[in-house]
């Protein structure tokens, strides 16, 4: 079998694992107060261009976002995401399992428009029940979208001005922000994120970690109490150095955005071999996500051969099939997808 199913069924990049061995007889500050998470921090620091940018390090992405919004909301608000959005259809509650509404907006192929999330806005403003409602309290995205698609710089500064304009922080779920900045077309650098949310992730376990999750407030504006707050959602681990290192080692000489790079490339290759047979796409991905129409009949085939993932049924006879590629991602795999096809 070949694995096309996710981009987290790898163990970590050599790099990666290297670092972890050479430092493995140190005896760090335990709970992430090292001197290997401080080098981490500098290192996304300098690469982000934010000099004063508060950093934390998490596990994983779902710990990450519930801790992370919980820390910024008042019990009474909730957090407005559009209804594809990651924490809405893919985290099992963990946000509302935190007290907090997730208030659903429409989207338009995965993405968050501005002028939807400002008429929201307007409506509850302009409502005089809204004292009654649960409260705007944070806006979430993702960098790329759960479709794979992506925010063009425009289409990001419009939805942090709305944003500005009502005094509501913008998050940035970045689980895979590497495949998303790396992406043919892209026009947001990293430093032009950084500048245009309050706070966002950047995504190791996907991109060459083993586990990890680096937040980045980008305007000092952490809750003084976050590493607490992290306490009670189980989000600190006591040896806090693993994931230090491991960012240490992916923003070291740009491993991060190489090992990006290439998954996209092979992600490329992959689209086009659906291309030249005829597949329908169910949306146009310029990111390591490629989500492919096929007949059953041809999932039931391809299904003994390769992993993917069941995204939906298209009609009574098609499924929606996601095929996804990553750092680990071999031209081998991709010459046996071909060879099946």
């Amino acid at each position: 079998m070949i694995s096309f199913e996710c981009d987290y069924n790898n163990g970590a990049h050599p790099k990666v694992l290297a670092n972890l061995v050479k430092y493995n007889d140190a005896k760090p500050t335990p709970y992430g107060f090292d001197e290997f998470s401080e080098r981490a921090k500098n290192c996304i620091r300098e690469a982000i261009a934010l000099p004063d940018a508060q950093i934390f390090f998490l596990t994983g992405g779902t710990q990450t976002n519930a801790t992370t919004i919980d820390s910024m909301l008042y019990q009474y608000e909730g957090v407005i995401c559009v209804g594809s959005g990651h924490i809405n259809v893919h985290e099992a509650g963990a946000v509302e399992f935190t007290e907090h509404k997730i208030i659903t907006i429409p989207d338009k192929e995965g993405k968050m428009e501005a002028k939807t999330l400002n008429k929201y806005l307007d409506d509850f403003y302009h409502d005089g029940n809204r004292d009654h409602a649960v409260h705007p309290g944070l806006v979430y995205i993702t960098f790329p979208t759960e479709l794979g698609t992506l925010y063009t710089a425009r289409e990001l500064d419009d939805i942090y001005q709305v944003c500005q304009h009502y005094g509501i922080p913008l998050y940035i779920d970045g689980a895979r922000l590497g495949y998303g900045l790396l992406a043919e077309g892209n026009d947001v650098t990293l430093p032009y994120l950084a500048r245009h949310c309050d706070v966002f992730y950047i995504g190791g376990t996907k991109i060459g970690a083993l586990c990890g999750e680096a937040v980045v407030f980008t305007n000092r504006e952490a809750h003084k109490h976050f590493f607490s707050i992290q306490k009670q959602h189980g989000a600190v681990i006591a040896k806090g150095a693993l994931i230090g290192l491991q960012f240490e080692a992916l923003f070291t000489d740009n491993l991060y955005f190489k090992l990006s790079e290439h998954a996209i490339k092979m992600a490329m290759r992959m689209k086009r071999l659906f291309q030249e047979k005829g597949y329908e796409f169910y949306v146009d991905s310029p990111t390591n996500q490629q989500f492919i129409v096929l007949p059953d009949t041809e999932v039931e085939r391809l299904s003994k051969h390769v992993e993917f993932t069941h995204f939906g049924q298209a009609d009574k006879h098609h499924t929606i099939c996601r095929f996804v590629t990553s750092w680990a991602t071999t031209e081998d795999e991709l010459n046996e997808l071909k060879r099946l096809l």
